[in-house]
């Protein structure tokens, strides 16, 4: 557990209070009946400190591959342990008071916490892509899971890029400025495991899915072990991004996931024969990608 905690002391504790967190939230979840917005008031903080949590390992053990501009991740690491746990003060915060935190600027102190979150957020997404860039001149042993590593960064860098969706929705709610959902209104029918709408495109989808990039294209690499090569590896990254792309369009036509209609549907066929067709041919096909110079060592 030691050996873990070292591989970016500010992110793994932030993990931990994550984990903390959910635990705390799925006990308030059971002892507390508040329902804002159509959902448990409880459900936000326990997704969130599920989803930083996941987040935070998956950075820390990233930065432990970089070889170069070291000192220049481990800073942009802990700003982003800093800024996710203001970001999560204010939303456990808002909790405690009854109250929205995402978009809500119905009164000068709501608008404050909300405009401290969005600058949190622009923080993140700034650090995020700094650690992309020190990954990206990075030098791997594992060419397949260097790739994999540097198209999840990019990949989620643009997931964190959608949430400025939510914010341009018009919520036809006084004193909320954005939406989660498309077509219908937020708090209405929705999934019981994730929440989102049912009744309506959810910008929350894309969201989700273009973030957690970042843990599937490495896993993916570490199922496929020897058989992972770099061609895998695009093939995955160009799926998943289409999947990304595939789901926000969706949103954006008010549709609910489980919900698409023909069109969605054929390019949900499509994208899924040409991820299989391209898989089946990158496994068969042996690398060729010379291997990644070493690092030079120091005189």
């Amino acid at each position: 557990m030691t050996r873990f905690l070292r591989w970016h002391p500010p992110l793994m504790l932030f993990s931990l209070l994550m984990a903390a967190l959910a635990v705390v939230s799925a006990i308030g979840l059971v002892v507390d009946d508040r329902v804002l917005a159509g959902s448990p008031i409880w459900f936000k903080p326990f997704k969130f400190g599920i989803s930083l949590g996941m987040y935070g390992v998956a950075l820390a053990w990233m930065l432990t591959l970089a070889t170069r501009l070291k000192k220049l991740g481990w800073w942009a690491g802990t700003a982003v342990a800093v800024g996710g746990t203001l970001e999560m003060v204010i939303i456990v915060g808002q909790v405690l008071r009854g109250r929205r935190s995402h978009f809500n600027v119905a009164t000068d102190f709501d608008a404050a916490l909300w405009l401290t979150m969005a600058g949190t957020i622009l923080v993140v997404w700034v650090m995020h892509a700094i650690i992309a860039l020190v990954l990206t001149f990075s030098r791997f042993r594992d060419r397949a899971a260097g790739l994999a590593v540097r198209l999840g960064l990019g990949i989620s860098l643009i997931g964190l890029a959608l949430g400025q969706l939510m914010a341009r929705q018009e919520s036809g709610i006084a004193g909320v400025a954005g939406a989660h959902t498309v077509g219908a209104p937020d708090g209405g029918p929705h999934m019981p495991a994730t929440g989102w709408s049912t009744a309506g495109g959810d910008l929350r989808v894309p969201h989700f899915v273009g973030i957690h990039a970042l843990q599937v294209l490495p896993l993916l690499v570490v199922l496929l072990g020897r058989r992972a090569n770099t061609r895998v590896v695009w093939v995955a990254g160009a799926s998943y991004l289409g999947l990304t792309a595939l789901t926000t369009w969706q949103a954006l036509r008010g549709q609910p996931l489980f919900q698409p209609d023909s069109t969605t549907w054929t390019a949900f066929l499509l994208l899924v024969t040409a991820t299989v067709l391209a898989g089946a041919w990158a496994l068969r096909t042996k690398d060729t990608t010379p291997a990644e110079p070493k690092e030079p060592v120091a005189a």
